[in-house]
């Protein structure tokens, strides 16, 4: 899409001044972090012991079917009975998994396109129009958003969560605009973490191999008093650069190093409170591209250094009035600074409030409001630029839902809205209608039609991005440039999504969703009036272009998850995506590029087969097969990659791990950012061995 070309021409400065090769190996900063977790690891603390997370090994598929979700309505409903596509990734599925970061673990959701561009950037979006910031997906941490409003997307390399500490990942594939608000248009990803009591005592977890070289965490988890639990952890990681196409280095490696903690408090037999922030430094090789001079024909690759900081605090208060009226209150605090040619630093301020009563009969009603101050500033350079480079936006939102039993235990109907008030774009209203049919325990029927918006971004809006010069009229040096539109406005899309979920036999599930987008005023961007510009010198002829809402179109596909537990040993889950993306330019329209990116940015469809064999005596064994279909711009063939892994149990406390990934194939590529954000690299074969030590 246009807005992509916009974000990722602006991201090309996403990079440092310095353009010095280096190779992130073994080094002094992570020596002395692996001293430091080893010395923290050492100290002589009672010990509590490290609770194992849930094991799902035991538990039927019936009772997975029953699993508590949060994210589809704020409020907690089975998993089964839930109208929404939802896909739950739980502990025992990471564990599993051998993942060692957010992105990877999300390639087992149907419907979720996941792919890997460098050793440290990667495209996550839902349901088509992926990027290096998909713009349609909202991230959230325990409800708290992670989309940053500058390049509206998400930066998945600052996401390096310890994932023993995630307790469920929540997936919806489809709007949550009436939930959560704007930018939840094509999904919702929810990570949440577990309470602090159900991580006391110890963890200890070394590895490293030929990509993840060095990663390591140490945590350390108890009481103060009777009331209030609590962890401390500190993670770091130390990543391998991948090759360029040459087979030479591709300047992409990164290491970090963060820290966290998490209270969680009984304040009365009403009341609890949670308190939880983290801190994170990182540096990062970014090839990407830098324009030398105004009159240069195009922009040139280089090798960059990012440094990255960053983190957050964010408390939660709940209050319980009667099992049928409850309160939550949600204050957080996100600041972050990228070290780049942008130097683009982002400080947020948030506050959401809801309040639940279900105390009328077969009726439940949530409402709530959001309020989002937000403030950002940025450098700039030839290649990108905002202008204002400081700005502060609010955000201004409320909700309404109301759940219906309309047949008792048998169909159930949400009706919700949400109206926000945005910087940009004013007044927005996101309604929704779900309605759910469970003709029996095992089976539901469901369909649900929605509404949601995409804001502008400040990309959007602010940007100036010189792309490079031609010899102009006169030898008059003229520049294609992209400037902001400060009018452009939402993105709209009405969804329409049928689905249905059975539970065939006590071991097999099923589970089926179907959608039909329709996307209106979707971004495009049209030539406008040239201009004589004195400024960068020397004089020029500036060739603009700028964003309007001239394309419309629509997606259809289906999305099927199935869960198979074939003996008590053996488990398969497969699953299968298909989709197809039609766009068009309204005739006003002199756009040549949006209507190709969009369509061809999503592979037409993808497959997966993941399986788990418990061997016995404490060993097991995992694999995973993920088919890729090729995409068309970028142009990348299809792919197949397969990971697997073993695991031992050596003893109650004590467990390693030997995990391969990529494995069909040493090389290939996930995918390509068109636009130069950044340079992509060849994601390569790698293994590493991993201990974990409880106590």
């Amino acid at each position: 899409m246009a807005h992509g070309s916009i974000t990722a021409d602006t991201d090309r400065q996403l990079g440092s001044s310095s353009v010095s090769r280096h190779r992130f190996s073994w080094n002094e900063q992570g020596a002395a972090c692996i001293a430091l977790l080893a010395a923290f690891a050492t100290m002589t603390l009672p010990a509590w012991s490290q609770q194992n997370a849930q094991d799902l090994t035991n538990q039927s598929i019936e009772d997975l079917m029953n699993i508590q979700v949060t994210s589809v309505s704020k409020t907690e409903e089975t998993l089964s009975h839930t109208a929404g596509a939802v896909f739950v990734i739980a502990q025992e599925d990471i564990r599993r998994s051998g993942a060692t970061n957010v992105p990877d673990l999300l390639r087992m959701v149907p419907g979720l396109d996941v792919a890997q561009i460098n050793a440290n950037t990667w495209a996550v979006s839902a349901r088509g129009f992926n990027g290096r910031l998909s713009d349609k997906l909202l991230v959230l941490v325990d409800g708290r958003t992670v989309y940053t409003p500058t390049f509206a997307g998400v930066f998945w390399d600052t996401l390096d969560l310890p994932l023993e500490n995630i307790e469920r990942i929540e997936v919806i594939r489809g709007p949550g605009g009436s939930v959560w608000g704007s930018n939840a248009v094509n999904g919702v990803i929810n990570i949440i973490t577990k309470k602090a009591s159900e991580t006391s005592g110890a963890l200890v977890t070394a590895g490293g191999g030929t990509a993840d070289q060095e990663f390591g965490t140490i945590e350390y988890g108890g009481k103060l008093g009777d009331l209030m639990d609590y962890r401390v952890y500190t993670k770091y990681l130390n990543d391998d650069h991948y090759p360029n196409a040459g087979d030479n280095d591709g300047g992409d490696g990164w290491h970090m190093l963060r820290g966290g903690f998490r209270v969680d408090s009984v304040i009365s037999s009403r009341d609890t409170l949670m308190f939880e922030g983290d801190i994170y430094s990182a540096r990062e090789g970014t090839p990407t591209n830098y324009l030398p001079s105004v009159t240069s024909p195009g922009p040139v690759p280089i090798e960059t250094f990012v440094n990255l900081s960053g983190g957050f605090l964010q408390g939660v208060w709940n209050h319980s009035f009667s099992p049928q009226s409850d309160t939550s209150l949600q204050i957080s605090y996100d600041a972050y600074q990228r070290n780049d040619i942008l130097l683009e630093g982002r400080k947020t301020i948030s506050l959401d409030f809801q309040d639940h009563f279900s105390g009328w009969s077969r009726q439940s009603i949530l409402w709530g409001f959001t309020y989002r101050d937000s403030s950002s500033t940025s450098r700039g350079g030839l290649l990108v630029s905002l202008v204002p480079p400081n700005l502060n936006t609010q955000l201004f939102s409320g909700f309404f839902q109301d759940e219906v039993e309309v047949l008792p235990h048998q169909v159930f109907l949400t009706l919700g809205t949400r109206i926000e008030h945005n910087y940009y774009s004013g007044f927005d209203i996101m309604p929704s209608a779900r309605v759910a049919w469970t003709p029996s325990p095992r089976e539901t029927l469901w369909a649900a039609v929605s509404k949601a918006d995409r804001t502008p971004s400040e990309f959007d809006a602010s940007v100036i991005s010189d792309r490079g010069a031609y010899p102009g009229p006169g030898g008059i040096p003229a520049t294609l440039s992209v400037i902001g539109n400060p009018d452009v406005g939402n993105e709209q899309l009405i969804a329409y999504e049928l689905g249905f979920r059975t539970l065939i036999r006590k071991q097999l599930s099923l589970d089926i969703a179907s959608y039909y987008n329709d996307y209106s005023n979707q971004d495009s961007l049209e030539p406008a009036a040239p201009f004589f510009a004195d400024t960068p010198p020397p004089p020029h002829i500036v060739v603009p272009y700028s964003y309007k809402n001239l394309m419309h179109g629509e997606t259809r596909g289906i999305e099927v998850a199935v869960k198979w537990q074939a003996t008590h040993r053996l488990s398969l889950a497969p699953g299968f995506a298909f989709e197809r993306i039609h766009e068009r330019l309204s005739p006003s329209s002199h756009d040549v590029g949006s209507v190709a990116a969009a369509e061809g940015s999503t592979p037409g469809y993808s497959a997966q087969l993941r399986s788990h064999l418990a061997i016995g005596r404490g060993l097991a064994w995992d694999a995973s097969a993920y088919f890729v279909d090729r995409i068309t711009l970028p142009a990348v063939p299809s792919y197949t990659r397969i990971d697997t892994g073993f695991s031992w149990q050596i003893a109650k406390s004590l467990s390693a791990s030997f995990v391969g990934q990529n494995l069909l194939k040493d090389r290939h590529e996930d995918f390509l950012d068109t636009f130069g954000s950044v340079n992509g690299t060849l994601i390569k074969r790698s293994t590493y061995v991993k201990l974990s030590w409880q106590f």
